[in-house]
């Protein structure tokens, strides 16, 4: 048969295409062309469902970073780790919590050889993209309607937002020493609220509108309340809730930290139940992950052991509780001033240059819909198991570090794949920039997600478990 050149670059084309299908996962140095499922013995699709179970339990208490922490220091101290108070607690297998304001953390576990001669660190972050309330929140809206007046934290689709059951979480501080926890939207009985999107009978005048423009920020405004006081105003009468049920004045919510998240629970997705749905994944999961590694941890580890969970990532790893702080110079200077009192600031440094550091954090996945979103051949795919990001322009580790990275997967057989954003197209980056600023070797890693940044992001579980273990195998304890 002749075969004319059209023939050949179709067949050609039919065969790239193809073979991009399922992109390849890395195992014991070689390329499977196969997912990381078709990897696992019947007992280890067990264990994947079963590590699936507590994370959906820690997702849905986990609505803030405040109650992150908090769910994760229950975890820590019921699995023997103890808040750090002297110098004393400062040996060998020592399990210790250092926190930092109840909206980060590190947990370590000291090992044999000195702190100035390196950690092994695990970095994450556990906020996610969310809608704070303003310090005067509630205002009289037209059609006799209060709203909760807003601004946005992280990188949110707006539109992804509205006419969807939202949650109000926090805290509430107030000036006569009061802490008071809120938490309306998730038990039997309780209100939500809303952002009311226009009808299509009567939205002519806004379909004009682009993709990213369907709702403005000032218009992200939910339903507070409907029915109006005695002095006809719903904004006073919902207030007047407020007052009544936290017994707070209205300058205490100057000072509240009040939070919108999507009044939903995590649940399984698909016939085989492959992928965990929840809000929160990014980076819930990772922090997880990296705190379940480290507590499920036996004996005691030649280096010692961090699993650093920082907070405000999303807007830039910014304040006293994000990375950009000096939160973490402090827990390896009292560290290290407990193994030898006097601790030099060059011995601190010393101790940051021999410190190796995954930064995790999760990133995109192929989106079934939009693959042409991504890069064909350095685009991570939802169940194929840990991803190594390599942004490149001088964002990268030392290659040496990579390697010994990849080391530790191949020899364990872990499934693994990279991802590099699409030029001009894609981006992202998270908290390892301020480690390695600090002299520390760091690579970012994470697990890919669908519909990642959206009220309901989905995660592989085989992904999830596959970079639990990975994690559990750097710290050095398995």
């Amino acid at each position: 048969m002749r075969v004319t050149s059209a023939l050949l670059f179709t067949l050609l084309f039919v065969f790239i295409v193809g073979s991009r299908a399922q992109q390849p996962a890395h195992v014991d140095g070689a390329v499977a062309e196969k997912s990381a499922w078709l990897m696992l013995s019947p007992e280890q699709k067990t264990q994947v469902f079963q590590f699936a179970e507590p994370y959906k339990a820690y997702l849905r208490q986990a609505k803030s970073a405040g109650l992150s922490t908090s769910e994760f220091l229950k975890l820590a101290k019921d699995a023997g780790f103890a808040e750090f108070s002297s110098a004393a607690q400062v040996k060998p297998g020592a399990r210790l919590i250092m926190p930092n304001r109840d909206r980060a953390f590190v947990l370590v576990v000291v090992g044999s050889d000195p702190i100035e001669s390196g950690v092994h660190m695990v970095a994450t972050h556990q906020d996610s993209p969310h809608i704070n309330l303003k310090s005067r929140p509630v205002i009289q809206a037209p059609g006799s309607i209060a709203l909760l007046k807003t601004t946005l934290y992280g990188g949110l689709k707006k539109y992804q937002w509205s006419n969807l059951p939202l949650a109000l979480v926090g805290r509430i501080d107030t000036v006569d020493g009061r802490h008071l926890q809120v938490n309306i939207g998730f038990a039997q009985g309780d209100p939500v609220f809303v952002i009311a999107d226009a009808a299509p009978h009567s939205d002519k005048l806004l379909q004009s509108r682009t993709y990213a423009d369907v709702l403005a920020g000032e218009e992200m405004n939910p339903v507070a309340g409907s029915i109006p006081g005695t002095n006809g105003s719903v904004a006073e009468q919902v207030m007047d809730t407020l007052r009544i049920k936290f017994k707070i004045r209205d300058e205490d919510l100057v000072s509240a930290e009040l939070e919108l998240v999507p009044a939903t629970m995590p649940a399984d997705v698909g016939f085989d139940k492959g992928l965990t749905g929840s809000w929160g994944q990014d980076d819930k999961a990772l922090s997880y992950a990296a705190v379940r590694s480290i507590l499920d941890s036996k004996g005691t580890p030649k280096k010692t052991a961090m699993a650093y969970v920082s907070n405000f990532e999303e807007t830039g790893s910014i304040n006293n509780t994000g990375a950009v702080s000096q939160f973490i110079d402090t827990v390896f200077t009292e560290l290290m001033d407990a193994q030898g009192k006097g601790v030099t600031a060059l011995q601190v440094r010393h101790a940051f240059r021999n410190t190796e550091v995954l930064s995790a954090d999760c990133n995109d996945g192929v989106n079934p819909l939009f693959p042409q979103n991504s890069e064909d051949s350095n685009a991570a795919v939802v169940g194929y198991g840990v991803t190594i990001k390599r942004y490149g322009a001088g964002f990268d580790p030392n290659s040496e570090f990579t390697a010994r990275i990849i080391a530790i997967l191949d020899k364990n057989g872990f499934a693994w794949q990279t991802q590099t954003p699409k030029v001009e197209v894609g981006g992202g980056g998270t908290l390892g920039g301020f480690l390695s600023a600090r002299n520390m070797e760091v690579l970012d890693v994470g697990i890919p997600l669908l519909s990642m940044h959206s009220p309901f992001e989905m995660s592989s579980k085989v992904d999830h478990w596959s970079i639990y273990r990975f994690f559990g195998s750097f710290y050095g304890m398995e």
